[in-house]
């Protein structure tokens, strides 16, 4: 990622407008996979309807970048503010949606003008707005980092939603592949020795992070041994038959027999996948082996010398690759899959970091999920964009919210 360099008030203006122009490029082809009949349900109860993403996500970056980086007039406010803020409600009774009927939402041909516009404004900012300093939201480009990297952002929340919809609701793609051939992995486990991590990042150290990245902060590790794998869904089965847990969101059963809930199709259930789980029901399964989950600290520890760019991530393909079968992206340690093919959840809550400072373009981002009701997850995932991964960014989750890409591995004290 090289929009900036740290500490200039300059941006790469060229690289910012190709960077904007493929997210947005991106989230049309994911809003286009949607039949009409569908345009107006909610995939997720917990989540506002297919229409509230396709608004918000140029209304955010009118917000953050336009309105607040620059000082200037968006285009159309009472549609930014409609689609201003999603929902992370506790339950599906507290999920209260900005509106519950189509008749209340506009028409997607109004969604559509709305974003046609609101591209034209941004890319010519982008282009062409002066990048003022003295403004904080645009120190070292903060607003523009935003927009952009919240697309990003969401374009992975639209598939796992996409995924909960029923096939015919989706438009099947011409070229459509997936890797279930491997043999499920053995449970070995690596020793980790004690040693000490950096979390976060330093402020000027990386060209953008959020909030919840800052600041750096040195962390010593116990000794500890971690699973050299992903838990599959070959190893989850038992938990799962035993009576332990419910099904993964992301499984199926059909005249007795057990599916993955593919994006365009549901495929015989691949053993050899990392299996998608809840904080809740991972913590679960690990207790029952007589081990716990990693800690974030952990994981930074256990990740030590992981190529990023090697791992199964970037909207490579529909669906999770079998756990170990991108050996390049192995850490010294010997764990496999630490970055990409699912994130990985984490025993911490998420918490901020000492000299934590809300962000001047987003300050509601991080600070409102400082709650002891969140736990932080680490990585990447099938459909993490490549911008998004770095060691300091993190991701986070209610404990019990099945639907999103999310792997774990089990680890007990040395």
């Amino acid at each position: 990622m090289s929009i900036s360099t740290p500490g200039t008030q300059t941006a790469d203006r060229v690289a910012a407008a190709e960077w904007y122009a493929r997210n947005r490029s991106r989230s049309r082809a994911l809003f286009d996979l949607i039949a009409p009949s569908a345009y107006y349900t909610r995939p997720i109860a917990l989540r506002n309807p297919v229409v509230f993403y396709e608004g918000h996500l140029p209304a955010f970056s009118i917000i953050s970048f336009v309105n607040r980086g620059l000082g200037r007039l968006g285009v159309d406010p009472r549609l930014e503010v409609l689609f201003a803020r999603g929902i992370d409600p506790e339950s599906e009774e507290a999920a209260v949606p900005r509106s519950g009927a189509s008749t209340q939402w506009p028409a997607r041909d109004q969604v559509l003008t709305f974003g046609h516009a609101a591209d034209a404004l941004i890319t010519d900012a982008i282009q062409h707005a002066p990048f003022d300093e003295s403004r904080p939201a645009m120190r070292h480009a903060e607003a523009l980092y935003t927009a952009l990297e919240h697309e990003a952002m969401h374009q992975e929340t639209l598939l796992y939603m996409w995924r909960r919809l029923p096939h015919a609701d989706k438009v099947r793609p011409f070229y459509l592949r997936y890797e279930v051939k491997g043999d499920v992995p053995s449970r070995a486990t690596a020793a980790i020795p004690p040693g000490s991590v950096t979390l976060g990042a330093r402020r000027g150290q990386i060209p953008f992070g959020w909030d919840n990245e800052f600041e750096a902060q040195t962390v010593d590790v116990d000794p500890f041994d971690v699973d050299v794998h992903s838990v599959t869904n070959a190893d989850y089965l038992p938990f799962v038959e035993a009576g332990f847990a419910e099904p993964p969101a992301f499984w199926m059963r059909e005249n007795g027999e057990w599916f993955w809930r593919g994006m365009f199709e549901s495929i015989p259930l691949p053993s050899s996948w990392p299996v998608y789980v809840s904080h809740h029901d991972a913590t679960a399964f690990a207790e029952w082996k007589g081990r716990r989950l990693i800690s974030e600290a952990e994981y930074h520890r256990a990740a030590e010398g992981v190529d990023a760019r090697r791992g199964h991530s970037d909207f490579a393909m529909w669906e999770p690759v079998p756990a170990g079968s991108r050996p390049e992206g192995v850490s010294r340690w010997g764990v496999h899959d630490l970055v990409g093919n699912g994130w990985e959840w984490t025993s911490s809550i998420f918490n901020r970091f000492p000299g934590f400072e809300p962000m001047v373009s987003y300050p509601e981002y991080s600070a409102e999920f400082f709650d002891g009701q969140h736990y932080v997850m680490k990585g990447a995932s099938p459909a993490t964009a490549k911008e998004l991964i770095r060691p300091s960014f993190r991701n986070w989750f209610r404990p019990d919210y099945p639907f999103m890409y999310a792997k774990f591995r089990t680890a007990a004290n040395a």
